[in-house]
């Protein structure tokens, strides 16, 4: 039987019970960590993250008994946080040599990063609050090794890979050779990179319609079961988490500017509106305005918003969305924070020139006194604030996520030199079938059409 001869339709979820957590090794053990000795909690809490991730966990064990990645090495830049090692976990049990780094400074979980690589035997190069130029040298160990496939939050190795190493792409057919990408490394057979949020996917494209992009790769933001409930109920939650976290403020009753209303900027405005707070939606896009009008919130232009807000959050894409001449309108004690995956959505490094004073309050939580005499607090440096300032998505929903990108990676073993250098998505077999075992492992049922309604919805001759 070909290793790799098992479709997730097949899965069925295993009796409930405590995750056995199982030590390894990996032969090319090098890493970059904080310390070591914070091994033991990391390993609590990777624990604890598995037990709330049925259908990674039912993709993992799958993957250990056929063993799809025997021989390949995988790399991945992710926030290294307890669910990002549950994934990382599943694909080591399927065979690979796993590689880990960060995909922001802040974000990465120290005991974590630890106990992946004392307990588990996989190479990480990550350290919270890291430099720019550590960050980058990080990038560059993981694809040092040559992965053969690639995992990005934010594009950072495929456009590192596009940028820094020049590539070269031999012409690629349909089921025809593999393809090879070749650079100061020979011989790099690269099978794909798979994109996890939004503003990869955003950067990814633009390289596909520009011509620029040179490698296949699966956008799993955009798998159902990733984007409606990652984006919406996980960024939602984490942030106003990480911004409680930052302030202890009293949310309701608050005006709350939210900037963006894709999937991100509806979890976020949704659950502000839950607790109480006075929401405004800012956007650009007239479809998604006139959504977030008949959801019921006020929609309003950024430059009238900076005036009456109390706490600004940002989750676009996009750059200098909250500009300094906006942040310069604010009212004195406006909060302003990002939800955004970099940290450009509004403009932090102009305050920072512009203001007079700056100082840290609280952890994650600076003040920046104007000239004008008015008093601006920027949380978590305006990086992810939901990572930065709490602990990220929970578990529960990124148990979705990380079962798409794993079975991204298999998508790319089984389709080995057949895919194009494009962007493509996930089959909706994939996102039907998490989304069932997602269910059951939450004991909820629901319907299934009748022989008769499938006939009906089949046909054209029925009418009334």
């Amino acid at each position: 039987m070909n290793s790799t001869n098992f479709d997730v339709k097949d899965l069925k979820l295993a009796p409930e019970g405590k995750k056995k957590i199982e030590r390894g090794s990996n032969s090319k053990g090098n890493h970059d960590v904080k310390d070591l000795d914070l091994a033991s909690e990391g390993r609590k809490k990777i624990e604890w993250a598995g037990q709330q991730m049925p259908v990674l966990r039912l993709i993992s064990g799958e993957f250990k008994k056929k063993k799809p990645f025997a021989g390949l090495t995988i790399g991945a830049c992710l926030h290294v946080t307890s669910e990002t090692a549950n994934l990382m976990m599943a694909l080591h049990a399927g065979g690979a040599e796993v590689y880990l780094c960060a995909s922001n400074p802040l974000s990465t979980q120290d005991s974590v990063a630890a106990s992946l690589v004392a307990d588990f035997g996989i190479s990480v190069f990550a350290v919270h609050g890291e430099d720019n130029k550590t960050y980058y040298r990080h990038i560059d160990a993981v694809l040092a090794k040559k992965p053969q496939i690639t995992m990005d939050d934010g594009a950072d190795l495929v456009s590192t890979i596009h940028k820094k190493l020049k590539i070269q792409i031999s012409n690629v057919k349909s089921g025809g050779k593999l393809l090879n990408i070749y650079n100061i490394m020979k011989d790099w057979e690269f099978l794909g990179s798979s994109e996890e949020t939004t503003t990869g996917v955003i950067r990814l494209k633009a390289m596909e319609k520009d011509g620029a992009l040179q490698i296949p790769v699966v956008a799993v933001n955009d798998s159902d079961t990733k984007h409606l409930f990652d984006n919406r109920y996980g960024t939602g939650q984490s942030t106003i988490d990480g911004i409680l976290r930052a302030t202890n403020i009293l949310l309701a009753g608050k005006r709350v500017v939210v900037c963006g209303y894709g999937w991100c900027g509806r979890g976020i405005a949704g659950k502000m509106r839950g607790m109480g707070a006075m929401v405004t939606v800012v956007e650009v896009d007239p479809v998604k305005a006139l959504e977030a009008v008949m959801d019921g919130f006020l929609v309003d232009r950024i430059g009238k918003a900076a005036k009456y807000g109390e706490l600004f959050v940002t989750a676009t894409g996009d750059k200098n969305v909250i500009s300094l001449e906006n942040l310069k309108r604010m009212n004195g004690g406006a909060i302003v924070a990002n939800s955004g995956h970099f940290n450009v959505e509004f403009d932090y490094d102009g305050l920072v020139k512009f203001a007079k004073g700056r100082k840290i309050l609280r952890n994650n939580l600076e003040e920046f006194l104007l000239p004008d005499g008015k008093k601006i607090y920027v949380l978590g440096e305006g990086r992810l604030v939901n990572l930065v300032a709490a602990e990220g998505h929970p578990a529960e929903v990124m148990d979705m996520s990380f079962a798409n990108q794993a079975l991204a990676a298999l998508h790319f073993v089984r389709n080995r030199g057949k895919l194009k250098a494009k962007v493509y998505r996930l089959p909706k077999s994939i996102d039907t079938r998490v989304a069932r075992l997602k269910l059951k492992a939450m004991k909820v049922r629901f319907d299934s059409l009748t022989l008769e309604q499938r006939k009906y919805l089949s046909s054209w001759q029925e009418g009334t």
